[in-house]
């Protein structure tokens, strides 16, 4: 890793000690996270937009309006680009804070609603509500929105889609895997703790370990070992299937981390393993020109 790599990462973790807050789950302090995620927990880190500028955004698919949330440097650009995909709660506040540190490091950060066809998931109060309105997004709609978003960050000007990544959390990583396999603009993803395996549906006809071997652009995988929904297996399945890759994909596993392990607001947080794994994302960033 080069010295100015391991500046960048040491300010933005510095920036992200400086902005956490000790959250009481009330009123304000809860606003902007989804319902099903309540209440949220005292590690919340909260990014402030300091030398960033953010707003929301409207993308147009053909007739339609996909909403987003883009973070980027005030000054300066086009910058780097990384598509942020959500988690299954969709775009809240932690998503949003992801993007506000990638803008901190020099990104143009992007996370596009890739629900709002089938409903919004932000007002549901438990999962057992939330899992229906996913199960009938098709990885075909989503391939296209992300496709859409990359051409909205082009547009403006501010992003530089020649470096392009992507990164998505539970929902979201599975969703880099076959990006990762859709794109012939990508250079580079990070999948934190996405399926692997699954049964194959209309609108899930692929899983990643299906299309390891078709991977346009390096990924690295990032998963815990104490991961009750993703088991080691499954891991182990995905590490075979790349060894037919076509490009460079590595998966790391925490042996005592759970799922969710980067979601400071959950109790499943693994600070050290955390910090860790967001280095290990901006190295791979680094090393194959998304930076």
């Amino acid at each position: 890793m080069n010295r100015d790599l391991q500046t960048d990462i040491a300010n933005v973790f510095s920036r992200m000690e400086l902005n956490r807050r000790h959250m009481m789950v009330s009123g304000l302090a809860a606003a902007g996270f989804a319902l099903a995620v309540q209440p949220i927990g005292a590690a919340t880190v909260i990014t402030d937009t300091r030398g960033i500028d953010t707003s929301d955004v409207k993308i147009k698919v053909g007739e339609e309006t996909l909403l987003g949330y883009r973070a980027m440097p005030a000054k300066g650009g086009p910058f780097p680009v990384v598509l942020v995909v959500q988690e299954i709660f969709g775009v809240h506040e932690h998503i949003k804070d992801i993007c506000r540190r990638f803008a901190k490091a020099g990104y143009y950060a992007i996370a596009p609603e890739l629900y709002f066809r089938q409903g919004d998931v932000s007002k549901l109060k438990s999962i057992d509500q939330i899992l229906p309105i996913v199960a009938q997004v098709p990885d075909a709609q989503v391939m296209a929105d992300l496709d859409a978003t990359v051409n909205f960050a082009q547009e403006s000007g501010k992003g530089d889609v020649a470096k392009l990544g992507i990164t998505g959390f539970c929902w979201g990583g599975r969703i880099v895997w076959l990006y990762a396999e859709h794109s012939q603009q990508l250079k580079a993803g990070a999948a934190w703790y996405g399926r692997l395996v699954g049964n194959v549906t209309e609108n899930q006809p692929k899983h990643p370990v299906n299309i390891a071997a078709d991977l346009n652009a390096p990924v690295l995988g990032l998963y815990g070992g104490k991961d009750q929904g993703i088991p080691l297996d499954t891991v182990e399945q995905m590490r075979t299937a790349l060894k037919k890759a076509k490009v460079d994909a590595e998966i790391v596993v925490y042996p005592n981390a759970p799922h969710a392990f980067l979601a400071d607001y959950r109790p499943s947080y693994v600070e050290a393993d955390a910090r860790d794994a967001w280095q290990k994302m901006l190295a791979w960033f680094n090393q194959y020109g998304v930076a």
